[in-house]
C-alpha cells in the first residue's frame, strides 16, 4: 500500500470529477485545509463529538492508568480529542499522520498548549473519565507526532489503536478502504484493542471552498464485512446525523469496538 492519508470528518458533499474511483494518492493531503476543517468542524462541540467521546471513554475508562505501554491514533488529522482521552491509560500515544499541514498544527498544539477551544472537549472527557490529569497539557504529555503513513505500521507494535474519521474520508476505492482497515488492525498485537468513528455514506466532499477529497460511502455491514473476520468482540453503534454541522451528505456516524484476532488477518487490498 502506497497511500498517505489523514484524519478528517470530511465537509461539503461534492460529485467527483472524472471517472472511476479516485485513490487516496490522487489527492494533495499535504494542502489538507486546517483552518477551514477546523472552523467546520471543532471550534465547538457538537452533538456527534459528545456521542463519539462518551463512545470512546467507555473504552478507555475500564483501562487501569498507565496499563497500555503505547497506543495509536492512526490519521491523527487536527483532531486532539481522541488523543486526550488516552491520556490516562497509555504511557505512550504516536499520532501517525502524513500531512505536513497537519503535523505543523499537532507539533504547536504540543509545544505552546492547546488552543482554547479544545477546552470544553477536555471538561467532557475528563467528566466522564475520572482518572484523566486536571490539565489538558498534562493528558497530551504522552503524545508523540509522527509522520509518516499506514505502510509505516510495523505488525502488532500497539496496545490498543484508535481511528477517526479515516478510511472512509481518504479514497473512493472501496479495495483501499479494506487495506486501509486491515493496517489498523494489525497495528495492535493479537488481543489488542481497536476503536473507531466512521461518517455513514459519506460522498466525496470539498471543505470551505477547497478541492474535492475523496470518500467512500460505508454504511454498517459494509463495516462487518471488513472488520468480522479480522477481530473478535466487534460492536458496532450508530449515532443518528448531526445537523449542527453543514450539510456533508453524511447519514450519520458508525461507533466501533472490537479486538484483533489471535489467528493471522487475511490480507486485501493492492
Amino acid at each position: 500500500m502506497d497511500a498517505a492519508w489523514v484524519a478528517g470528518r470530511p465537509g461539503r458533499p461534492h460529485p467527483p470529477d472524472r471517472a472511476g474511483p479516485r485513490r487516496n494518492r490522487d489527492a494533495d493531503w499535504n494542502a489538507w485545509p486546517v483552518a477551514d476543517y477546523l472552523a467546520e468542524n471543532y471550534r465547538r462541540l457538537h452533538p456527534c463529538d459528545v456521542g463519539v467521546i462518551r463512545h470512546h471513554a467507555t473504552v478507555y475508562r475500564t483501562l487501569t492508568p498507565g496499563s497500555l505501554p503505547r497506543t495509536l491514533e492512526l490519521g491523527a488529522g487536527p483532531n486532539l480529542y481522541p488523543l486526550m482521552l488516552a491520556g490516562a491509560a497509555a504511557c505512550r500515544v504516536d499520532a501517525l499522520e502524513p500531512s505536513a499541514a497537519s503535523v505543523r498544527y499537532l507539533r504547536h498544539q504540543l509545544a505552546e498548549g492547546p488552543d482554547d477551544s479544545w477546552r470544553p472537549f477536555y471538561t467532557l472527557c475528563r467528566s466522564l473519565d475520572p482518572a484523566l490529569p486536571e490539565r489538558l497539557t498534562d493528558a497530551l504529555r504522552p503524545v508523540r507526532v509522527v509522520r509518516g503513513t499506514a505502510e509505516d505500521l510495523t505488525d502488532g507494535t500497539y496496545a490498543l489503536a484508535s481511528m477517526n474519521f479515516v478510511a472512509e474520508s481518504v479514497t473512493e476505492d472501496f479495495t483501499e478502504f479494506t487495506a486501509l482497515c486491515d493496517a489498523f488492525v494489525r497495528a495492535v498485537r493479537p488481543g489488542g484493542r481497536l476503536v473507531a468513528s466512521f461518517m455513514e455514506r459519506m460522498p466525496s466532499y470539498r471543505i470551505g471552498t477547497g478541492p474535492v477529497w475523496p470518500a467512500c460511502p460505508i454504511d454498517a455491514a459494509a463495516l462487518r464485512a471488513v472488520f468480522a473476520p479480522r477481530t473478535t468482540g466487534l460492536r458496532i453503534e450508530r449515532l443518528a446525523k448531526d445537523l449542527t454541522l453543514p450539510e456533508y451528505g453524511d447519514t450519520g456516524v458508525l461507533l466501533l469496538t472490537a479486538l484483533r484476532r489471535d489467528t493471522p488477518a487475511p490480507r486485501d487490498g493492492p
